[in-house]
Protein backbone atom coordinates (compact mmCIF):
# COMPACT_ATOMS: atom_id res chain seq x y z
CA UNK A 1 0.00 0.00 0.00
CA UNK A 2 1.59 3.53 -1.10
CA UNK A 3 1.55 5.90 1.50
CA UNK A 4 3.37 9.41 2.78
CA UNK A 5 5.78 6.89 4.52
CA UNK A 6 7.35 5.73 1.58
CA UNK A 7 8.19 9.10 0.13
CA UNK A 8 11.72 9.89 0.80
CA UNK A 9 12.17 12.29 3.73
CA UNK A 10 14.05 14.83 1.89
CA UNK A 11 11.84 14.86 -0.90
CA UNK A 12 8.72 15.22 1.67
CA UNK A 13 11.00 18.60 2.70
CA UNK A 14 11.36 19.66 -0.24
CA UNK A 15 7.47 19.41 -1.58
CA UNK A 16 6.85 21.37 1.40
CA UNK A 17 8.93 23.89 0.74
CA UNK A 18 7.54 24.63 -2.57
CA UNK A 19 4.11 24.14 -1.68
CA UNK A 20 5.10 27.12 1.26
CA UNK A 21 6.66 29.19 -1.73
CA UNK A 22 3.80 28.93 -4.27
CA UNK A 23 1.21 30.22 -1.38
CA UNK A 24 3.76 32.98 -0.29
CA UNK A 25 4.18 34.17 -3.66
CA UNK A 26 0.73 33.95 -4.82
CA UNK A 27 -1.24 35.16 -1.60
CA UNK A 28 -3.42 32.12 -1.65
CA UNK A 29 -4.20 29.27 1.24
CA UNK A 30 -3.48 25.69 -0.18
CA UNK A 31 -6.13 23.17 0.93
CA UNK A 32 -5.08 20.11 0.08
CA UNK A 33 -1.65 18.94 -1.68
CA UNK A 34 -1.36 15.37 -2.79
CA UNK A 35 0.44 13.35 -5.09
CA UNK A 36 -1.09 12.30 -8.53
CA UNK A 37 1.05 10.00 -10.54
CA UNK A 38 2.62 6.66 -10.47
CA UNK A 39 3.38 6.61 -7.13
CA UNK A 40 0.21 7.51 -5.71
CA UNK A 41 -1.04 5.03 -8.26
CA UNK A 42 0.87 1.87 -6.53
CA UNK A 43 3.46 1.26 -8.78
CA UNK A 44 6.06 3.93 -9.27
CA UNK A 45 9.55 3.08 -10.50
CA UNK A 46 12.96 4.20 -9.13
CA UNK A 47 13.17 7.24 -10.89
CA UNK A 48 9.53 8.51 -10.88
CA UNK A 49 8.61 12.29 -11.15
CA UNK A 50 6.57 13.37 -8.10
CA UNK A 51 3.45 14.57 -9.43
CA UNK A 52 2.07 17.35 -6.34
CA UNK A 53 -1.38 18.55 -7.29
CA UNK A 54 -3.32 21.35 -5.21
CA UNK A 55 -6.36 23.10 -4.75
CA UNK A 56 -6.13 26.55 -3.24
CA UNK A 57 -8.36 29.66 -2.21
CA UNK A 58 -7.69 33.53 -2.82
CA UNK A 59 -8.95 35.74 -0.39
CA UNK A 60 -12.51 36.26 -0.67
CA UNK A 61 -11.94 40.18 -2.71
CA UNK A 62 -9.81 38.62 -5.70
CA UNK A 63 -13.40 37.08 -6.20
CA UNK A 64 -15.37 39.82 -6.74
CA UNK A 65 -13.15 41.52 -9.30
CA UNK A 66 -14.76 42.44 -13.21
CA UNK A 67 -12.48 40.41 -14.48
CA UNK A 68 -11.45 36.65 -13.84
CA UNK A 69 -8.48 35.87 -12.83
CA UNK A 70 -6.20 32.85 -13.71
CA UNK A 71 -7.53 29.71 -11.78
CA UNK A 72 -3.85 27.80 -12.12
CA UNK A 73 -1.00 27.54 -10.96
CA UNK A 74 1.77 26.00 -12.40
CA UNK A 75 5.63 25.69 -12.44
CA UNK A 76 8.30 24.12 -14.37
CA UNK A 77 9.42 21.24 -13.38
CA UNK A 78 12.69 21.18 -11.67
CA UNK A 79 14.81 18.22 -10.40
CA UNK A 80 12.02 15.48 -10.95
CA UNK A 81 9.35 17.76 -9.07
CA UNK A 82 5.93 18.38 -10.98
CA UNK A 83 4.14 21.13 -9.13
CA UNK A 84 0.69 22.71 -10.06
CA UNK A 85 -3.07 23.22 -8.72
CA UNK A 86 -6.28 24.94 -9.25
CA UNK A 87 -8.78 27.84 -7.74
CA UNK A 88 -11.27 26.14 -5.51
CA UNK A 89 -13.82 27.50 -8.08
CA UNK A 90 -12.80 25.75 -11.12
CA UNK A 91 -12.04 22.93 -8.63
CA UNK A 92 -15.79 22.87 -7.58
CA UNK A 93 -17.19 23.63 -10.75
CA UNK A 94 -15.31 20.36 -12.35
CA UNK A 95 -16.83 18.64 -9.23
CA UNK A 96 -20.13 19.31 -10.43
CA UNK A 97 -18.84 17.78 -13.73
CA UNK A 98 -18.34 15.25 -11.93
CA UNK A 99 -14.61 15.48 -13.28
CA UNK A 100 -12.69 12.46 -12.54
CA UNK A 101 -9.42 13.70 -12.14
CA UNK A 102 -10.20 16.20 -9.64
CA UNK A 103 -11.97 12.92 -7.51
CA UNK A 104 -8.72 11.00 -7.84
CA UNK A 105 -6.94 14.03 -5.81
CA UNK A 106 -8.98 13.33 -3.21
CA UNK A 107 -8.70 10.03 -2.62
CA UNK A 108 -4.29 9.93 -3.40
CA UNK A 109 -3.26 7.65 -0.63
CA UNK A 110 -0.14 10.67 -0.32
CA UNK A 111 -1.31 13.87 1.32
CA UNK A 112 1.15 16.36 1.85
CA UNK A 113 -1.21 18.91 2.87
CA UNK A 114 -4.49 18.44 3.92
CA UNK A 115 -6.82 21.19 5.49
CA UNK A 116 -9.72 18.93 7.07
CA UNK A 117 -11.92 21.16 7.67
CA UNK A 118 -12.42 22.48 4.20
CA UNK A 119 -10.67 19.01 2.29
CA UNK A 120 -13.14 16.20 4.03
CA UNK A 121 -16.09 18.29 2.73
CA UNK A 122 -14.80 18.78 -0.80
CA UNK A 123 -14.19 14.98 -0.52
CA UNK A 124 -17.39 13.73 1.00
CA UNK A 125 -19.30 16.22 -1.60
CA UNK A 126 -17.24 14.63 -4.22
CA UNK A 127 -18.22 11.18 -3.50
CA UNK A 128 -22.00 12.13 -4.14
CA UNK A 129 -21.22 14.22 -7.34
CA UNK A 130 -20.32 11.13 -8.76
CA UNK A 131 -21.86 11.05 -12.37
CA UNK A 132 -20.99 7.33 -14.13
CA UNK A 133 -20.63 9.15 -17.73
CA UNK A 134 -17.84 11.31 -17.21
CA UNK A 135 -15.98 8.89 -15.31
CA UNK A 136 -16.68 6.54 -17.74
CA UNK A 137 -15.48 7.82 -20.61
CA UNK A 138 -12.46 8.94 -18.73
CA UNK A 139 -10.80 6.01 -17.79
CA UNK A 140 -12.38 4.64 -20.93
CA UNK A 141 -10.53 6.83 -23.46
CA UNK A 142 -7.19 6.51 -21.19
CA UNK A 143 -7.21 2.92 -21.21
CA UNK A 144 -7.30 3.11 -25.35
CA UNK A 145 -4.54 5.66 -26.09
CA UNK A 146 -2.14 3.54 -24.43
CA UNK A 147 -3.49 0.10 -25.53
CA UNK A 148 -1.92 -1.72 -28.56
CA UNK A 149 -4.15 -4.55 -28.94
CA UNK A 150 -2.73 -6.30 -31.45
CA UNK A 151 0.80 -6.15 -30.70
CA UNK A 152 2.24 -9.60 -28.41
CA UNK A 153 4.24 -7.08 -26.36
CA UNK A 154 3.51 -3.97 -24.83
CA UNK A 155 6.17 -1.42 -22.26
CA UNK A 156 5.59 -2.14 -18.90
CA UNK A 157 4.59 1.28 -18.26
CA UNK A 158 1.77 1.56 -21.12
CA UNK A 159 0.63 -1.92 -20.34
CA UNK A 160 0.00 -0.82 -16.48
CA UNK A 161 -1.46 2.41 -17.28
CA UNK A 162 -3.93 0.05 -19.58
CA UNK A 163 -4.70 -1.88 -16.80
CA UNK A 164 -5.18 0.27 -14.15
CA UNK A 165 -7.90 1.81 -16.36
CA UNK A 166 -9.40 -1.16 -17.28
CA UNK A 167 -9.87 -1.27 -13.29
CA UNK A 168 -11.40 1.82 -12.78
CA UNK A 169 -13.71 0.67 -15.54
CA UNK A 170 -14.45 -2.41 -13.82
CA UNK A 171 -14.75 -0.41 -10.57
CA UNK A 172 -17.63 1.65 -12.02
CA UNK A 173 -18.94 -1.53 -12.65
CA UNK A 174 -19.40 -2.78 -9.79
CA UNK A 175 -19.53 -0.50 -7.15
CA UNK A 176 -22.38 1.96 -8.85
CA UNK A 177 -21.98 5.98 -7.42
CA UNK A 178 -18.61 5.19 -6.22
CA UNK A 179 -15.42 7.02 -7.66
CA UNK A 180 -12.94 4.94 -8.08
CA UNK A 181 -9.71 4.88 -5.78
CA UNK A 182 -6.85 6.49 -7.30
CA UNK A 183 -4.45 3.64 -6.34
CA UNK A 184 -4.03 -0.27 -8.09
CA UNK A 185 -4.42 -2.19 -4.84
CA UNK A 186 -7.12 -0.01 -3.50
CA UNK A 187 -9.01 -0.89 -7.30
CA UNK A 188 -8.02 -4.72 -6.93
CA UNK A 189 -9.64 -4.54 -3.30
CA UNK A 190 -13.18 -3.44 -4.51
CA UNK A 191 -13.55 -5.35 -7.88
CA UNK A 192 -13.70 -9.00 -9.08
CA UNK A 193 -10.78 -9.62 -11.57
CA UNK A 194 -9.62 -13.56 -10.56
CA UNK A 195 -6.43 -14.77 -8.61
CA UNK A 196 -4.99 -15.39 -11.39
CA UNK A 197 -5.37 -11.90 -13.33
CA UNK A 198 -4.20 -10.59 -9.98
CA UNK A 199 -1.21 -12.49 -9.49
CA UNK A 200 -0.16 -11.35 -13.19
CA UNK A 201 -0.88 -8.04 -12.61
CA UNK A 202 1.33 -7.60 -8.91
CA UNK A 203 4.33 -9.29 -10.98
CA UNK A 204 3.91 -6.11 -13.59
CA UNK A 205 3.92 -4.00 -11.02
CA UNK A 206 6.99 -6.01 -9.14
CA UNK A 207 8.81 -5.62 -12.46
CA UNK A 208 8.48 -1.98 -13.10
CA UNK A 209 9.09 -1.11 -9.48
CA UNK A 210 12.73 -3.18 -10.03
CA UNK A 211 13.64 -0.12 -12.91
CA UNK A 212 11.78 -2.50 -16.21
CA UNK A 213 9.18 0.12 -17.08
CA UNK A 214 10.57 1.12 -20.27
CA UNK A 215 11.14 -2.36 -20.94
CA UNK A 216 9.17 -4.73 -23.70
CA UNK A 217 7.03 -7.71 -21.55
CA UNK A 218 4.67 -10.35 -23.44
CA UNK A 219 0.74 -9.65 -22.85
CA UNK A 220 -0.86 -11.99 -20.89
CA UNK A 221 -4.33 -13.22 -22.35
CA UNK A 222 -6.33 -13.40 -18.76
CA UNK A 223 -5.07 -9.48 -18.69
CA UNK A 224 -5.96 -9.02 -21.72
CA UNK A 225 -9.49 -10.58 -21.50
CA UNK A 226 -9.69 -7.87 -18.29
CA UNK A 227 -8.91 -4.94 -20.46
CA UNK A 228 -11.44 -6.10 -23.45
CA UNK A 229 -13.96 -6.80 -20.76
CA UNK A 230 -13.72 -3.54 -19.59
CA UNK A 231 -13.73 -0.96 -22.57
CA UNK A 232 -16.31 -3.22 -23.82
CA UNK A 233 -19.04 -2.77 -21.05
CA UNK A 234 -17.59 0.72 -21.31
CA UNK A 235 -18.54 0.95 -24.72
CA UNK A 236 -22.36 -0.64 -23.78
CA UNK A 237 -23.29 2.22 -20.94
CA UNK A 238 -21.46 5.18 -22.32
CA UNK A 239 -24.28 7.08 -21.95
CA UNK A 240 -25.77 6.78 -18.55
CA UNK A 241 -25.90 10.04 -16.92
CA UNK A 242 -26.60 11.02 -13.00
CA UNK A 243 -27.57 14.14 -12.48
CA UNK A 244 -25.66 16.69 -10.11
CA UNK A 245 -28.14 19.76 -10.40
CA UNK A 246 -29.08 19.59 -6.45
CA UNK A 247 -25.53 19.85 -5.49
CA UNK A 248 -24.67 23.09 -6.60
CA UNK A 249 -26.24 24.88 -3.93
CA UNK A 250 -24.26 22.37 -1.36
CA UNK A 251 -20.94 23.44 -3.60
CA UNK A 252 -21.74 27.38 -3.77
CA UNK A 253 -22.25 27.39 0.37
CA UNK A 254 -19.34 25.88 0.51
CA UNK A 255 -17.04 27.68 -1.92
CA UNK A 256 -18.79 30.75 0.33
CA UNK A 257 -17.54 29.33 3.46
CA UNK A 258 -13.72 28.71 2.62
CA UNK A 259 -13.17 31.69 0.87
CA UNK A 260 -14.81 33.82 3.56
CA UNK A 261 -12.59 36.00 6.05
Amino acid sequence: MTSIAEIPAAAQAEIQSRIRRIADEEGVRILFAVESGSRAWGFPSTDSDYDVRFVYAHPRDWYLSLQPGRDVIERPIVDDFDVSGWDIRKALNLMLKSNPVLLEWLTSPIRYQWDADTSDALAELASRATRHTPSLHHYWKLGRRQWDADAPQMKIKRYLYTLRAALALHWLEQNAGSPPPMNVFDLLGGVEIGSEAEIHLKELISRKADGMERGLVDKEPVLDALVHEAFEWAEANRNSVRDTEPLKDEATALFRRIIAP
